[in-house]
């Protein structure tokens, strides 16, 4: 049997390919990478810090940008438009909700980890707690994180979006998106990525209003959109047998409630105590714990840039309803045949995957509505999402299992080494994300923003309860915070696994997976695992032994401001770490008269690889030495701030709280 038009988006005549389209996309890789170069000889990217850090010397508007492009990925693009397209508004209550979330990041937690001295955030918890068993188990966790809810997703919508644009394999699609993204990460640490960031930021910007106004211009305006987004049904469920499939109305007919922000508690998609409640925990660990927006605020030269770079990015937290949202509803009203199909043959061979094609929303509207050039522009959007945010994960995981697991694994080794094995786990993780897109094709019925979610309400909440309790709660200690972490996670896999195991389903092919199970929806399980959790984490640490002061001055709130000398719990090993760096030295320098003929000899190529990645010839970093970094580590942590600057920035978070407060009002 025919189906009528299912296959446009990928026509020879709809495809990407006139030579002003073209033009504009190598202009925004030459400006790309011009900026990425010109960012290398910026900071010192020989050393741990100047790689991981940016030297710390970042002012509020890189930083506000960076946090914005770094979190906005094409996922959103694809996840947010696709979720609007399928179920209306409600998605962006995850936007909205960080505009309360991010105050919190830079008033409460950021303050905090300057004081700790910290890189990463297991090195805080090791810090906070001591020992190393939780610290290694958020590493772990959180590199899992990265591949299955942030790489992978980010990967596949951004091939969706290329596929529909030129025509390519998905597999094609992302291998060319991995091997430009990872030139400019390798070769220049976070101030590459914070200051290609800023760049990627006003491109998206720019680019999405644009696609808006056409977009809005397209329907008719937002009265139109009002009014025939209701009506936007697939006409292929008419033309084929009902009894084929026996397809419920439901499966196709947009909801009811499609422009209501919160919704019935029991029937609703996104139900609104879960909108108020179960966002905030998620978004608690995300924006106030998780490494890749966390890096960005310690790259900042004082707190209070962190706290003016946080509110810019509030503000531009506003946006995604209006760029994203809204123009994937009006792609479901303008081409509902392809982004509304339900039927599987017709959905098979829209987008390749039988589960729906809501996801294509974004990139439809891109081909469709947008004059040659401007078409360009918008994958040349993107493309700028894509690569942001895959640049952050890359660095962030790189951060993350160079110093928070290899060290563990060679305690002696040198900062050279270090920047060598965190280059080298980039290509490791991409790798593996790859093999999994074809779970992330499937999951949540082809809805990615959903399945994102999901997965964070399943593994982030234990995080997030152990983080707060660490920074405000001077009673909680390790054993407390171990166990909770463990009990969260087996709570957590009780109903991952099933879900993964039985499937999430359709609306067409329901899931067999037990009501009991899979039947609580997902943000009231992330209310309760983060409740549970809490619990837990009291329970122990009250029966147990608690730390003491003298180990928790600048670890805690209460004592960010405290002068006392900290005796870290986990000073044994930093001793231990610091002999083996001794032990390795010495070596070196009974070796040293080959290293000299050796170098001698040294190749050009090899040069000038060492010079791209930081080390070796030419970076002229030298090592710190054993007097240096216990010097370096006696030194407190300023977080003082001027008065004037101080109450400029409290006004600041004030008016955007009012703002947000008015828009969730307006359309809950």
């Amino acid at each position: 049997m025919e189906h009528p038009s299912v296959h446009p988006g990928l026509s020879g005549k709809d495809t990407i390919s006139n030579p002003a389209d073209v033009s504009v996309i190598a202009a925004y890789f030459i400006v790309v990478m011009g900026v990425g170069v010109w960012s290398m000889f910026q900071t010192n990217r020989g050393t741990v810090r100047g790689y991981f850090l940016a030297g710390r010397t970042m002012t509020w508007w890189p930083v506000g940008a960076s946090l914005f492009a770094s979190n906005i990925g094409s996922g959103h693009f694809v996840g947010l438009a696709g979720t609007g397209a399928a179920s209306g508004i409600a998605v962006g209550a995850y936007e909205w909700n960080a505009l309360f979330i991010v105050l919190l990041l830079g008033w409460l937690f950021v303050p905090v980890y300057i004081t700790a001295g910290v890189i990463t955030m297991p090195q805080y918890l090791k810090k906070r707690f001591g020992g190393t068993r939780i610290s290694i188990y958020l590493s772990i966790i959180s590199l899992f994180l990265y591949i299955f809810t942030k790489m992978s997703v980010d990967i596949f919508s951004g091939a969706i979006f290329i596929q529909q644009a030129l025509g390519w394999n998905i597999y094609v699609a992302v291998i060319a998106l991995l091997s430009i993204t990872a030139l400019y990460t390798v070769t220049g640490g976070l101030a590459a990525l914070m200051y290609t960031d800023t760049v990627q930021t006003f491109i998206i910007i720019a680019g999405a209003f644009v696609l808006t106004g056409f977009s809005f211009d397209k329907v008719g305006g937002y009265g139109a959109l009002l009014a025939s987004y209701g009506s936007a049904m697939p006409a292929a469920t008419v033309s084929l047998e009902p009894q084929r499939y026996n397809i419920s109305p439901q499966c196709y007919t947009p909801r009811q409630d499609a422009f209501n922000l919160l919704r019935d508690p029991a029937t609703g998609d996104l139900p609104w105590p879960g909108v108020l409640f179960g966002i905030a925990v998620n978004g608690g660990w995300y924006w106030c714990t998780d490494q890749v927006i966390v890096q960005r605020c310690l790259a900042a030269r004082s707190v209070t840039h962190v706290k003016a770079g946080c509110i810019m990015c509030g503000y531009l937290k506003l946006l995604p309803m209006f760029l994203m949202v809204f123009p994937g509803m009006i792609s479901r009203v303008l081409y509902p045949d392809e982004v509304g199909c339900v039927v599987p043959e017709v959905c098979q061979e829209v987008c390749g995957t039988a589960v729906g094609c809501s996801n294509i929303a974004y990139p439809k509207l891109v081909i469709s509505v947008m004059p040659d050039g401007l078409r360009g522009l918008m994958l040349a959007v993107m493309l700028a999402a894509l690569m942001s945010s895959l640049a952050s994960i890359f660095n962030s995981s790189s951060t993350l299992f160079t110093m928070d697991i290899w060290t563990r694994i060679r305690p002696q080794a040198k900062e050279s080494e270090l920047m060598v094995v965190g280059r080298v786990w980039v290509l490791c993780i991409v790798a593996v994300s790859i093999c999994w897109i074809p779970v992330v094709q499937a999951a949540q019925s082809g809805q990615l923003f959903d399945y994102i979610q999901s997965v964070t309400s399943y593994l982030a909440p234990p995080i997030a309860s152990v983080f707060f309790l660490a920074v405000f709660v001077k009673r909680v200690n390790e054993a407390g915070a171990f166990w909770g972490l463990m009990g969260g996670l087996v709570m957590s896999l009780c109903r991952m696994v099933p879900e993964f195991w039985f499937g999430t389903g359709s609306c067409l092919f329901p899931s067999s997976c037990p009501s009991l199970v899979c039947g609580v929806h997902y943000l009231y399980f992330s209310i309760i695992l983060f409740l549970c959790t809490s619990v837990l984490v009291l329970l122990v640490s009250y029966g147990t032994e608690p730390i003491k002061d003298q180990h928790l001055y600048r670890l805690v709130f209460s004592l960010r401001h405290s002068k006392e000398e900290r005796q870290d719990l986990d000073w044994e090993d930093e001793v231990r770490a610091r002999r083996a760096r001794r032990r390795a030295e010495d070596k070196r320098d009974r070796t040293e008269g080959d290293l000299v003929v050796q170098e001698e000899v040294k190749s050009a190529i090899c040069r000038l690889l060492g010079w791209l990645c930081g080390v070796g010839g030419g970076s002229g970093a030298p090592e710190p030495t054993d007097q240096e970094g216990p010097e370096a580590s006696e030194q407190l942590p300023d977080i003082s701030e001027d008065t004037v600057w101080r109450h400029a920035v409290d006004a600041n978070a004030i008016i955007m709280m009012a703002v947000a407060v008015f828009m969730w009002g307006y359309y809950a």
